[in-house]
């Protein structure tokens, strides 16, 4: 079905921007359906929390940032893996627990990273990769290396104190770093009514660090308010937070039946405003045919499906693996 909200903050946008931003949506919506999917099969064990939905924010932030950027994030991290370029492949080899997984099958869902794609990973503990990506910031300003730090939280681990104190020492040394709430409503099953006083994108204010809150189904308003603070901090003003208002379609994971909210209000969010199809409706505005949007959808299931073969065919890592990555030695001065 396509979306009944067909207006968007977008200017006049090329058609091959659009093209480019359809791609990246829909090959994280196919690779995280993709991942529920071998879940259910049993070939995916441990957690699993599917980003199905929030596909607009970390492709549209991530179209924004530079080569030398670092990315980090909490556990609902497959799409931004994606989105920094890393291989569905290794991706999906890691859900599976294989040695060709970026972490060599022994991070699985929540712990997978790489340094070649300056992805500093998806993280178990809530709130830590709003303090990892402070760290990362701080090294950027030392190196003086012009990057900035993407640190991701979601709407729960907005509240937890260290967030508080990221906030401080960022402002207080001017740390190039962004701070993404990505506001799903609902931090696991609790609603944001009954859990945040004030605003999140507010909380800042205190420290000096200006806010802005996104529609975050809207990938162009994104791109917009991701220019507006990426510059910002570039520019030597220090950090900034957006506040993203999102939605999953998804329970908050595999093992969540997502009972407390309403069929109608889910209904509503994917008939009205889903980050695909809106720009699934610009791109048929401008000219392409259905039959040119089923043809780049079959392209990505393609994708996802050798990902999916190549991650069962990957074999198990090793016994030996247990002892690998856990201590480096030096010799003694």
């Amino acid at each position: 079905m396509a979306a009944k909200k067909t207006k968007s903050s977008a200017a006049k946008v090329n058609k091959d921007e659009l093209l480019s931003l359809y791609r990246e949506m829909l090959l994280i919506r196919r690779f995280e359906e993709k991942a529920g999917q071998l879940y259910g099969m049993g070939l995916i064990g441990g957690f699993c929390h599917l980003y199905i939905g929030q596909e607009a924010v970390v492709t549209g932030i991530q179209s924004q940032q530079e080569p030398q950027d670092t990315v980090v994030t909490s556990y609902r991290d497959h799409a931004h893996m994606l989105a920094c370029g890393m291989d569905p492949k290794g991706i999906m080899a890691e859900l599976t627990g294989r040695i060709d997984g970026y972490s060599r099958g022994k991070g699985g869902s929540m712990h997978m990273f790489s340094r070649e794609k300056n992805f500093f990973g998806g993280h178990g503990i809530v709130g830590a990769n709003g303090a990892i990506g402070t760290g990362l910031a701080f090294s950027h300003k030392y190196k003086k290396d012009g990057g900035v730090a993407v640190a991701y939280m979601g709407d729960g681990a907005a509240n937890q104190g260290q967030v508080a104190e990221c906030y401080n020492m960022a402002a207080l040394w001017k740390l190039p770093i962004l701070y993404v709430i990505e506001n799903n409503k609902y931090a696991m099953g609790t609603s944001n009514k009954r859990s945040i006083a004030g605003e999140l994108h507010k909380r800042g204010e205190g420290y000096g660090i200006p806010g802005e809150q996104v529609d975050g189904m809207d990938v162009f308003a994104v791109q917009k308010a991701a220019r507006k603070a990426l510059d910002h901090i570039r520019s030597g003003k220090g950090p900034y937070i957006l506040e993203m208002m999102t939605y999953r379609y998804r329970g908050h994971s595999m093992s969540d039946p997502a009972k407390y909210r309403t069929k109608d209000e889910l209904n509503t969010m994917k008939n009205e405003h889903d980050p695909i199809n809106q720009v699934k409706d610009m791109l048929q505005q401008d000219g392409v045919d259905e039959a040119d949007l089923k043809a780049i959808d079959k392209e990505i299931k393609g994708i996802v499906a050798e990902a999916a073969t190549f991650a069962q065919e990957s074999p198990e890592p090793d016994e030996a693996e247990l002892w690998t990555d856990v201590l480096i030695e030096t010799d003694a001065a």
